[in-house]
């Protein structure tokens, strides 16, 4: 079973290292494209902001490579220096993305909510898990393991996948909702807008991923407690 639990970690590892790369060289394919609204990612978010009737969140520019995100707690989307300034496809539709989750916020998005009040409890799994399931499983040179520990390790770690799944229609309502502003908004030509969705849809492979993949490891860590118990 170990060695499934290696397998799969090796599968997802290449299949995310795939999207990552995929969804680096589209953003750069993109950057090349300019809107014909000429509008910044700045101009794009403040605009869908404005547009969604929310005034109470800033736009912000801070360091990293699509290092973009919203942040709820302090009302902020804050777009990586490309985005910021960016006056093409990539930054209207990174720009736009994050402002969908302004609006999921600001309109109490049931998945949102439900991720948001997660959040606690994920800080604590995910940092636990790992370890709580190795002792669990007797890697530490502390005899065999135990079914206990390893219970609560899963049930740790099923918290967080759990997490990683209700990531994914959150961001796909994101996403959904941007598509749907920068065409009405005028901001991007129908072959822009067609660009704006690839890139998008790049993006959120990398979360679909990541939720596979926590999926399929939670499956190794149940199928490893059922074999050990009837032993």
């Amino acid at each position: 079973m170990t060695f499934g639990i290696i397998a799969v970690s090796l599968i997802f590892m290449g299949l995310g290292m795939l999207v990552q790369y995929r969804l680096k060289s589209k953003f750069a394919e993109y950057s090349k494209v300019p809107t014909s609204s000429g509008l910044s990612g700045k101009e794009v978010a403040e605009k869908m902001l404005k547009d969604s009737g929310i005034y109470d969140v800033q736009v912000v520019s801070v360091d990293g490579f699509l290092s973009d995100h919203y942040n709820p707690l302090n009302k902020t989307v804050n777009l990586s220096p490309d985005v910021y300034a960016g006056t093409n496809v990539s930054a209207a539709a990174v720009a736009a993305h994050e402002c969908g989750h302004a609006v999921q916020h600001a309109t109490a998005y049931s998945m949102l909510m439900l991720r948001s009040r997660l959040v606690p409890a994920v800080k604590i799994s995910s940092t636990l898990s790992q370890w709580v399931i190795i002792i669990g499983l007797g890697m530490l040179g502390f005899g065999g393991g135990n079914q206990t520990v390893l219970l609560i390790g899963i049930i740790l770690f099923a918290v967080t996948t759990l997490f990683s799944v209700i990531t994914l229609p959150v961001e796909f309502d994101a996403s959904a909702r941007a598509l749907v502003w920068l065409d009405n908004a005028r901001i991007t030509t129908d072959t822009e807008h067609t660009k704006a969705k690839d890139a998008l849809k790049w993006a959120a492979l990398t979360y679909v991923v990541a939720a596979l993949a926590s999926i399929a490891m939670l499956v190794q860590y149940i199928l490893i407690y059922q074999g050990r118990s009837r032993d």
